[in-house]
C-alpha cells in the first residue's frame, strides 16, 4: 500500500458538509483521503488534490470530479485560481511523510535503511539532506537540530558533523548515523528520529510551507468552510493550534477594551482528536497523529 491514511473516516466526516461543494486535499499521496471525500460528493461536487511528489501522480483518480495538481500546497491559492476557483467549502491536510516515502529506501527518509542523504519530497528541487549536512555552517546546523529536532545537544552535534566532514564527506544515512554510534542503545531510536526530522524539515521548509498554506486556506475558504489538519509532531501542531485560535503563529492578537479579539475560526473541538487504540494497532504511524478542525467565521 502506498499510504495508509490516518483518521480517514473521522477527518472526512468533519470535512464534507455540502455534497455539492468544492474541496481540497492538500496532501494527495496515495489518494486514500481523496477517494473517501469523493464517495461523499454528488455529481456536482469537485475535489482538487495537491502533491509535489512525482510518485504520487501514479495514483491519480479517474473521476471527472477530481483534479490532481502537481504542486506544493504552498501554492494553493494561485493554483486554484488557475482552475477558476476562488472559494472552497473545505480543505484537508494530512501532514508529514507518507508511508511510501518512508518505505522507499533510496529517498533517505527512513532511519532504518542505508541510502543517499536526500529527504526531498520534491525530487526536482536542488536542496537535499546531503547539502544541508555537508555545506551548512555549524551555527546553522545547530539551530536546525535545536529548533526542528528539539535536541538539547544541538551545538555538540553540529560541531561533530563539521569536524568529520573536513576529513570525509557525509554522503549516506549510514555515514551520518556512524558519527553517533557511541549512543547507548536505549537512546538510539529516539535520537535518530529527532535528527532525521530536523534535517527533513529544513530540506523541505516544512514549517514555512505549512504557515503559507494555513494563511491561504483562510483566504480561499467560504464562510463556515472547514479546515481539517492532521499533524505528527509538536512543531506542526503548535502552529495549527495557534492559527486556528487567533489567526497568528506567534505573539498575541490585538484585543479590545473588554479583552476580546476577533476570532478567525471556531474550533469543532477544543482538544486535538487522536486515533483510537485499534487504529494505532493497525497502523503504528498513527500513534503521534493529532487532528484539529476549524470552521471559518
Amino acid at each position: 500500500m502506498y499510504h495508509n491514511p490516518v483518521l480517514l473516516k473521522q477527518s472526512v466526516d468533519d470535512l464534507v458538509t455540502n455534497p455539492d461543494g468544492t474541496y481540497v486535499d492538500c496532501t494527495f499521496g496515495g489518494g486514500g483521503h481523496s477517494r473517501e471525500i469523493l464517495s461523499r460528493l454528488s455529481d456536482k461536487g469537485r475535489l482538487f488534490g495537491f502533491d509535489q511528489d512525482l510518485d504520487a501522480l501514479k495514483n491519480n483518480i479517474d473521476d471527472p470530479r477530481f483534479t490532481l495538481v502537481n504542486q506544493n500546497f504552498r501554492f494553493l491559492e494561485n493554483s486554484l485560481l488557475m482552475y477558476g476557483v476562488s472559494q472552497v467549502d473545505g480543505i484537508l491536510a494530512d501532514l508529514g511523510v507518507s508511508s511510501h516515502q518512508f518505505d522507499e529506501a533510496e529517498r533517505g527518509f527512513s532511519t532504518r535503511s542505508n541510502a543517499p542523504l536526500d529527504m526531498r519530497m520534491n525530487v526536482m528541487q536542488s536542496l537535499d539532506a546531503k547539502k544541508v549536512i555537508n555545506e551548512y555552517e555549524e551555527e546553522q546546523l545547530a539551530d536546525i537540530f535545536y529548533y526542528y529536532g528539539e535536541l538539547r545537544e544541538a551545538r555538540k552535534l553540529a560541531r561533530d558533523i563539521v569536524h568529520h566532514r573536513k576529513i570525509k564527506s557525509i554522503n549516506t544515512t549510514e555515514d551520518l548515523k556512524k558519527l553517533f554510534s557511541f549512543l547507548p542503545p536505549h537512546k538510539v531510536n529516539k535520537f535518530y528520529a529527532q535528527l532525521f526530522q530536523a534535517i527533513r524539515i529544513e530540506v523541505n521548509q516544512e514549517l514555512e510551507v505549512l504557515k503559507e498554506m494555513l494563511v491561504q486556506s483562510y483566504n480561499v475558504l467560504r464562510t463556515e468552510g472547514r479546515l481539517v489538519v492532521i499533524s505528527y509532531h509538536s512543531l506542526e501542531d503548535r502552529l495549527v493550534k495557534r492559527f486556528l485560535k487567533n489567526g497568528m503563529f506567534e505573539g498575541e492578537p490585538t484585543r479590545d477594551i473588554y479583552g476580546n479579539y476577533k476570532k478567525t475560526f471556531e474550533l469543532v473541538k477544543t482538544k486535538a482528536i487522536v486515533p483510537d487504540d485499534k487504529e494505532i494497532e493497525e497502523n503504528s504511524r498513527a500513534r503521534s497523529a493529532k487532528m484539529r478542525i476549524g470552521i471559518k467565521l
